[in-house]
């Protein structure tokens, strides 16, 4: 399959986790296809457009935002660069635990305790694998710019491409759109019994993944490499 843009994410092994985000989300990226929404009681809208916007991404965190290939770079190129990324660097991250979190109006699990690691990792594959990006385009950093950037996260968007890299990066696995106001608390109260036992603890960063956009928007795991140091 041919894609446009390729990330990296963390994305859990197969397992309760990894199954309730993809039920949840309606999207499986391991398998690359849609799977049947979870039936998750006391929600105040439709699960559908809950989680319209996160869908397409699957259930993951992001450690290097999705790029276009930079001219004279191939998937080929990439994946040998992933490969030695994952092999030479890194142990997992151990010693989390994650946290169903209200981030504005987005709910995410967020991690908890020391994330110096978690930061280090996804600082390394941002900076070693950032030759394989092509520049955004003039409407790409209009599009990021027109939320309002600090002038952190703009010095970010044009060394990097994506203003919440380095030291604006916070970990997250989004779980909804931007909900209504009113909205939030019986989302954010049906997701946390819905998660009830769902979500390990102690939380392990294990592997890392080589995503792809395909033609639709969708993301799929092209490549999974375990960290094992």
């Amino acid at each position: 399959m041919a894609y446009r843009r390729y990330g990296v994410y963390f994305a859990p092994m197969p397992g309760p986790l990894a199954e309730f985000g993809a039920a949840w989300l309606g999207w499986d990226l391991e398998r690359g296809q849609s799977v049947a929404h979870l039936d998750v009681p006391g929600l105040p809208m439709p699960v559908e457009e809950i989680t319209a916007t996160p869908r397409k991404y699957g259930f993951h965190a992001t450690l290097k935002p999705p790029f276009r290939l930079a001219e004279g770079s191939s998937e080929a190129d990439l994946m040998e660069a992933f490969d030695i990324l994952g092999s030479r660097t890194f142990h997992p991250v151990e010693g989390l635990s994650l946290e169903l979190t209200k981030l504005g109006r987005f709910i995410a699990l967020t991690p908890k305790g020391n994330i110096a690691q978690l930061s280090g990792l996804a600082a390394m594959c941002v900076e070693t694998l950032d030759e394989f990006r092509a520049p955004p385009s003039d409407a790409e950093l209009q599009k990021r710019r027109a939320s309002g950037l600090s002038h952190g996260q703009e010095m970010m968007l044009l060394k990097w491409g994506y203003p919440y890299v380095i030291n604006e990066f916070r970990f997250h696995m989004t779980l909804t759109s931007k909900l209504p106001k009113a909205a939030l608390p019986e989302t954010y109260a049906a997701l946390q019994t819905a998660l009830a036992g769902v979500v390990p603890d102690p939380f392990t960063i294990d592997s890392l993944c080589l995503v792809g956009e395909d033609e639709q928007g969708r993301f799929h795991l092209i490549h999974r490499h375990a960290l094992s140091g």
